[in-house]
């Protein structure tokens, strides 16, 4: 009997078929990348057509670029609506980001700016700035701003010991968010029924309150940190390798993760000081971006960006135009998020990753 001759690959095979594989990977990538920002794009300008005062898409496009010749027009869509959908735009890329990047960095799917303290220390602050400091405006957008770096800096604080567990994060965040959430109430109920009604209305969050210069803040603030986001996403990647294996390939793992964390807090930060707590957008927009992407998720910054922009834009059209009554976006994206936060612990609990 003559013996079987095991005949191996040779080695420039497995190599051929690694980068093949990386780079079906990429272009699945990019194309789902690039389908997303265009649903996000469309939303965008359809945000801006439809109301009382209906504009076709090629106008609308036309007043954007300064090529209108209706000045009825150019005012609806530059003065009226134009602020609106660049803050729904914006704070959806703020929020996409920040969840994804604290997801992906505490190893759990419930972290969450709007579960570990970020967004509650903000809302404290912007509502103890209405009721207590009489402020309004650009005063409530920066004490929002000044309450979630606060609260972010008072988690990580009490979460640190040699380094950052995302267990003990998560946990004394959501310590935090409660504790911010009674002061909340606290204060609203000690105020009187006119600025009690005023801070409600903030607490709900809402993308057509923003004005001039807080849009400017959000909008510069996106140019500076997102690319910024982009370039560390590659630590990002090496960090859910874990502490020891980053660290064995050169990444400083508390520095990276501190400016990690950094960054996710202050778009967190933005997006609340513009449009109030929009709870569940920063929870749902990694997931779903995930889903879409499939084995091409490690580029997932930028279409979990995207998804949030979707997610935003989405729900304030249907606040704005498919329910009897006008809403702020913050009603939708709160009855959309609890079903999807209900069956993510579920399937948690099930699977045993809570911890």
């Amino acid at each position: 009997m003559t013996a079987v001759e095991l005949v191996q690959p040779p080695a420039d095979v497995h190599v051929d078929a690694v980068g093949s594989v990386r780079r079906a990977r990429r272009r699945r990538g990019t194309v789902v990348t690039g389908v997303l920002a265009a649903v996000a794009g469309a939303l965008f300008v359809l945000t801006m057509m439809v109301g009382d005062y209906a504009i076709g898409p090629v106008q609308v496009v036309a007043s954007l670029l300064g090529l209108g010749d209706d000045p009825g027009a150019d005012f609806v869509v530059r003065d009226l609506r134009l602020p609106v959908a660049a803050a729904a735009l914006g704070t959806g890329l703020a929020l996409g980001f920040a969840g994804t990047i604290f997801q992906r960095l505490l190893g759990n799917p419930l972290a969450s700016p709007d579960f570990v303290g970020v967004s509650s220390g903000a809302s404290l602050f912007a509502v103890s700035m209405i009721l207590l400091g009489g402020g309004a405006g650009l005063a409530v957008s920066a004490s929002a701003l000044v309450g979630a770096v606060v609260t972010a800096v008072i988690v990580y604080v009490l979460a640190f010991r040699g380094a950052i567990s995302g267990y003990r994060f998560i946990l004394i965040g959501i310590g935090v968010q409660q504790l911010c959430t009674s002061l909340i109430s606290y204060v609203v109920a000690r105020a009187d029924v006119f600025e009690a009604r005023e801070a409600m209305t903030w607490l709900v969050g809402s993308v057509g309150r923003a004005g001039d210069t807080e849009l400017a803040v959000l909008w510069v603030t996106l140019v500076v940190l997102l690319p910024l986001a982009l370039v560390l996403s590659r630590s990002l990647a090496t960090l859910e390798l874990g502490d020891d294996a980053a660290k064995a390939l050169g990444v400083r793992v508390e520095r990276s993760r501190l400016v990690l964390l950094a960054v996710s807090v202050a778009l967190t930060a933005v997006a609340v000081a513009v449009t109030g707590p929009l709870l569940f957008v920063a929870l749902v927009a990694g997931p779903i971006a995930h889903r879409v992407l499939g084995p091409a998720s490690s580029g997932g910054l930028l279409a979990a960006g995207c998804v949030g922009a979707i997610v935003l834009l989405g729900a304030d059209l249907v606040a704005q135009n498919l329910l009897p009554t006008p809403l702020p976006a913050g009603v939708v994206t709160g009855l959309l998020g609890a079903p999807y936060l209900i069956w993510l612990l579920a399937s948690v609990n099930r699977e045993g990753r809570g911890g």
